[in-house]
């Protein structure tokens, strides 16, 4: 993860979430091995939202299942952008037992997080 969880209200007290994800993977250019990093926007609804807010945070390594959205939008000056997005449905946290602290580690060893509509 990119940077913790960004958790803004809508009306009628729905939660959303966005942060950004990168995913990576080792290939071969030109003979030579490489890392290619790729970097997502990822947007979490309603409960999903509040886990997301209060369990993740920068750097934390999770799994994520979802769909990607493409979405066209009218910026704060009237100008089209397009911008592409996960649309996250759960959620699972990774890591090895040291990267919990006491207090967290039982409930999130077996947290495992779906989208409720």
């Amino acid at each position: 993860m990119g940077k913790k969880p960004e958790v803004r209200k809508l009306e009628n007290d729905i939660s959303v979430a966005s942060f950004p994800l990168a995913t990576s993977e080792m290939g071969t250019q030109n003979g030579i091995k490489a890392e290619q990093t790729e970097w997502h926007n990822v947007v979490m609804w309603r409960g999903l939202a509040e886990c997301a807010a209060k369990y993740l945070d920068k750097g934390r390594l999770i799994y994520l299942e979802g769909k990607i959205r493409t979405r066209i939008f009218d910026d704060k000056n009237g100008h089209k952008k397009q911008t592409t997005e996960i649309l996250a449905e759960s959620f699972t946290i990774l890591g090895r037992k040291n990267d919990f602290d006491a207090a967290e580690e039982f409930a999130v060893r077996n947290l495992s997080i779906q989208s409720q509509p």
